[in-house]
């Protein structure tokens, strides 16, 4: 529930500060009438969205306790791993100029004036930022739930809904105060929380390999710590969302855990550096 909650809030806002600063400039300009281009554009991206998570889904349902499903996850956790750490690096790098890269396509758009220009607009932007989120979903779903067995939606569901709920009333704010918030501090502490979980779908990754076979240096357990914390355990299982807690670690994961998280941190601090002008 928590991880999900994140992605969500996370990915939620982003989507919801894309379209919040689009609003705010068609109408800073007076052009309100192509409101409804932008949530014509929203929309469609959703939908989409949606239908791929579903499609995800049901695939893991269907092959759930077989090789194609682990085939499957580690597929997935690769992707999330990839489009999370350049997702957050990008943001990191890029948010104080997004704002007029919008603003400059959307006069380009209105410019040109095509019937869909501004559609086309929230919909890449918005729809980026929905299939990442279902790709980051089945990863975590899949990264919980236990062999053989489908994964529990309700707590996922619960996670979204609130993590959505909290980004709407973010992408409020956003409309109606503008520059007046300071969203740079705000992204860069979930941007560490969200590396901190691609570190664990990193360790996830290793240890569907070594079961595959496919990574046989590193194999040996270096510790057992079941009997203090079971990773099939309510707290475990928590443990396991948020940074990757396995009871029984091999060299390999823990050692390509600590290089992840230490790499993508660093270059996460030279992203937040203020860039240089000459």
């Amino acid at each position: 529930m928590i991880p999900l909650f994140v992605i969500f809030l996370r990915e939620g806002i982003e989507a919801a500060m894309i379209v919040a600063v689009l609003l705010a400039y068609l109408r800073q300009i007076g052009r309100r009438d192509h409101f409804a281009d932008i949530y014509l554009g929203v929309a469609v991206a959703l939908a989409l969205a949606s239908v791929f998570g579903v499609i995800g889904y049901v695939a893991l349902t269907r092959y759930s306790g077989s090789p194609v499903q682990t085939y499957f996850e580690t597929s997935t956790y690769i992707i999330a791993i990839g489009a999370l750490t350049a997702m957050t690096l990008w943001m990191q790098r890029h948010s104080r100029s997004l704002t007029a890269q919008l603003q400059r396509r959307s006069d380009q758009a209105l410019t040109s004036r095509q019937r869909f220009g501004l559609s086309i607009v929230a919909f890449q932007a918005v729809g980026r930022e929905g299939v990442e989120t279902m790709v980051f979903t089945l990863a975590i779903l899949f990264s919980n739930a236990h062999q053989g067995a489908a994964p529990s939606t309700r707590g996922a569901l619960v996670g979204a809904f609130l993590g959505l709920l909290v980004a709407l009333g973010v992408a409020v704010a956003i409309y109606r105060l503008g520059a007046r918030l300071n969203m740079g501090r705000f992204f860069r502490i979930l941007g560490v929380v969200l590396l901190v979980f691609a570190a664990g779908l990193v360790a996830d990754t290793v240890e569907n390999l070594q079961q595959l076979g496919w990574l046989p240096l590193g194999s040996r357990v270096l510790w057992n710590s079941s009997g203090f914390v079971r990773e099939s355990s309510n707290l475990g299982d928590v443990l396991h969302s948020l940074v990757g807690y396995a009871d029984q670690p091999t060299l390999s994961q823990l050692l390509l855990w600590v290089l992840y998280l230490a790499g993508v941190l660093l270059a996460f601090r030279l992203a937040s550096r203020p860039r240089v002008t000459h």
